[in-house]
């Protein structure tokens, strides 16, 4: 008989210079880690992926270290998304809606300039509840 479980399915997609995407890999795992990653990153540097110039990642612990062990020269970012439910993660749920769409301000900037506005607005407003979003998105746009 065969077995019936939870998977996930990881995918890599590589966007070229050109913007063109196209589907690296899809990996089914149980659990996902560093070692997992590395594993991927490895496989996919054997197939010919000489190079990442920016890697978007989920937030992973250790993610950042893996990808910078086998592409030295790759920036590594969080992916908005993730970001964003991260940061949910510090207020009350009765301020989530308001919250998610101050940050939005930030992350939709056309501008560097704009983007330290938009950050310093959403620091004076919500500081006083939630000074860990602020400073974690400061790290993040290097503020």
């Amino acid at each position: 008989m065969g077995h019936i479980g939870n998977r996930a399915v990881h995918v890599a997609i590589g966007v070229n210079v050109e913007g063109k995407k196209d589907v690296l890999g899809l990996w089914a795992a149980q659990n996902e880690g560093a070692k997992f990653w590395l594993q991927v990153l490895t496989e996919i540097q054997n197939r010919g992926v000489k190079d990442i110039f920016i890697a978007c990642v989920d937030g992973l612990k250790g993610f950042p270290e893996v990808i910078e062990s086998v592409y030295s020269k790759a920036e590594v970012q969080t992916c908005i998304v993730h970001m964003v439910r991260a940061s949910l993660n510090y207020v009350s749920w009765k301020q989530r809606k308001q919250v998610a769409a101050d940050l939005r301000g930030i992350y939709q900037a056309a501008t560097a300039a704009d983007t330290g506005l938009q950050l310093e607005a959403f620091a004076r407003k919500w500081d006083a509840v939630c000074p860990m979003v602020s400073q974690t998105w400061r790290r993040h746009w290097a503020v």
